[in-house]
């Protein structure tokens, strides 16, 4: 792959950061959907930009200085911001679906409240293992 090559593909993945970012702003709460996706996205980006360091020659400062705005936003943007918004969010859904459980009646149980139980526990399991996936990220980050 050509330094342009990977340039332009940098271009379009660090695009697609933004836009993702930018609508994370905008919303209170997040699909696990849309929080897999920003984490992939950043990582992905992340990645981009420890090839194009070793790839790019140190006289292209065009191409450094994107890096450096890349670094710059992902830093002050989403890690600062975004990513503890992404983790309260995790968190407080997962102590309000574990109230709701809590305080659903454990006598006489209807079909109707058994399946709205059972959606529920679906969902506090898959917010928990997003929860998993965004700590690991957030692992990564003590680690620099």
């Amino acid at each position: 792959m050509s330094s342009n090559d990977l340039i332009e593909l940098f271009n379009t993945e660090f695009g697609k950061l933004e836009n993702l970012v930018n609508e994370v702003n905008l919303e209170d709460q997040l699909s696990v959907n849309q929080i897999i996706s920003i984490y992939y996205q950043i990582t992905s980006v992340t990645s981009m930009i420890e090839v194009m360091k070793q790839q790019i020659d140190n006289s292209d400062s065009n191409s450094l200085e994107k890096i450096s705005n890349a670094e710059h936003f992902i830093s002050k943007k989403f890690n600062s911001v975004i990513h503890p918004k992404i983790m309260t969010n995790i968190t407080n859904s997962i102590s309000e679906i574990t109230e709701n459980l809590q305080s659903l009646n454990s006598e006489q149980k209807s079909k109707q409240t058994i399946e709205n139980e059972a959606k529920l526990y679906e969902k506090l399991r898959e917010i928990m293992s997003t929860k998993e996936f965004v700590k690991q990220y957030d692992a990564g980050l003590s680690d620099d």
